[in-house]
């Protein structure tokens, strides 16, 4: 006979957790195989492999980023816009809360990492639309190449640049929600990455 843990319930779907460990993974080889970054190990490596890498890395994100939008309008409750995108309001509200150690704690995402989430989905967005058009305007190839294929050299280096800012922007909100997973399981003493990994929080 099975013995339920009545301690716990399900909370984060399946598809919700292979999402966001996917897109981890995926952040993280986008990132570490972009050019400027690690030019000592261009040199070492296949640098065309790496680029391959980061294109299929971006790609991938996309379409996570498609999949996402559409599960929250119609996956599980707590998968759902509806419940965790919260008004300004309310988001600073939950903030003040946390700062003085009085935030409710919440089975779902709180308003604050609701509000995470969204900015987190618009950072990535831009990022892939800019990593998009500059693999078009450069290098001829993917889905903007026949709009951006002739571009000039300062039209690519604003692209290109363009492309590093929401890259940045990205990487400081990537910051911010591991500083909000660490603050929320210190102050309501719940490990958020098993959760994550479990689907299970407790009651």
């Amino acid at each position: 006979m099975r013995i339920v843990d009545t301690t716990e319930v399900p909370v984060w779907d399946p598809l919700v957790r292979l999402f966001h460990w996917t897109l981890f993974v995926s952040f993280c080889a986008a990132w570490f195989t972009e050019g400027e970054l690690f030019e000592g190990l261009q040199d070492r490596l296949n640098g065309e492999w790496l680029q391959l890498v980061h294109i299929w890395a971006g790609y991938t994100i996309a379409g996570l980023l498609v999949f996402r939008v559409l599960w929250g309008f119609v996956g599980p409750s707590y998968a759902r816009f509806g419940d965790f995108v919260h008004s300004p309001g309310v988001v600073l509200a939950y903030v003040r809360d946390v700062l003085t150690l009085r935030a409710r704690r919440t089975l779902g995402h709180n308003p604050a990492g609701g509000a995470m989430i969204v900015a987190l989905l618009l950072g990535l967005t831009a990022t892939v639309v800019t990593g998009l058009a500059l693999y078009g305007a450069d290098k001829g190839l993917g889905p903007l190449a026949t709009m951006l294929a002739e571009s000039s050299d300062a039209a690519i280096d604003t692209i290109k640049e363009a492309h590093e800012v929401a890259t940045n922007f990205t990487l400081l909100l990537v910051a911010g929600h591991l500083l909000g997973v660490v603050w929320e399981t210190l102050l309501h003493r719940e490990n958020l990455v098993r959760a994550m990994i479990t689907g299970r929080k407790r009651v």
